[in-house]
């Protein structure tokens, strides 16, 4: 999920992070302030994660002065983006972060969403689980609280633990006034056209129920360390049983037909 290609003005670059943000395929990642990553306090457990922490840290923060064979470089090169994103994920909860990421939100720098419905609303990147390695990046609807995949592989092959399960709904927690509302045109930023996304949602096949379908389908439950958000949570419990009700009239109505 690691492989990034440069831009062609990341060689000018004058450190480690400018470069690694000026690369194509960066574009969703922030600025981490310099005096967050050298408190160490910040980076408490990385040092257990990142194989050969030390000299990924010193790239990162550009005080590496060692010479190494090509392909070790190549080899520190990952384990430091690596660390970069672990930090990442955390810097975005802090309120300097948040409010970076806020910025990069209102000009819809990490694309809008490809549903009619929503009117070109602003998407935010989020992570399927906290655990590297596992899931790649999915980008976050407030409007219609689902997830799409992003149209660039570059985008694509980013880990979602860089960003966290945690992220979209700490910032709509700290700006309550962005959470965008359930009709009309989308209030942040311009409306662009569709086509950014691909959704994640999976049609009904040829020969499925109705009834089986609407079982099988899963729904996005947006959680801030682990616990559910309280009035989405309320939501959900309400649409869950509408729906329950609405399968139990659809399978009797199979079963009539038959």
């Amino acid at each position: 999920m690691d492989e990034l290609s440069t831009g062609s003005d990341s060689q000018y670059s004058n450190t480690w992070i400018s470069w690694f943000l000026a690369s194509k395929g960066n574009e969703y990642f922030c600025e981490i302030d310099d005096d967050y990553i050298l408190d160490r306090f910040n980076l408490t457990g990385l040092n257990t994660e990142v194989q050969n922490y030390a000299q990924a840290f010193d790239l990162i923060t550009d005080n590496f002065e060692d010479e190494f064979p090509e392909e070790v470089r190549a080899s520190l090169e990952v384990q430091a983006r690596f660390l970069y994103g672990l930090i990442h994920a955390r810097w975005i909860l802090t309120s300097r972060g948040l409010a970076k990421m806020l910025e990069k939100y209102k000009k819809a720098d990490f694309g809008r969403c490809p549903r009619v419905l929503c009117m070109s609303q602003p998407l935010l990147p989020v992570g399927l689980t906290d655990v590297p390695y596992e899931k790649s990046v999915k980008l976050y609807c407030a409007r219609c609280e689902d997830l799409y995949s992003p149209k660039s592989s570059r985008h694509g092959s980013i880990d979602g633990a860089y960003f966290g399960t945690s992220f979209p709904h700490m910032l709509f927690l700290v700006y309550p006034q962005m959470i965008p509302p359930k009709s009309g045109p989308a209030d942040v930023g311009h409306a662009h056209p569709r086509g950014h996304m691909k959704p994640e949602a999976e049609g009904v096949g040829e020969g499925v129920s109705t009834a089986a379908a609407a079982l099988k389908a899963e729904r996005y439950r947006p959680r801030i360390f682990g616990f559910q958000v309280n009035e989405v949570a309320r939501l959900q419990r309400w649409q869950e049983a509408h729906r329950d009700r609405q399968v139990a009239r659809l399978e009797v109505l199979e079963q009539d037909q038959q």
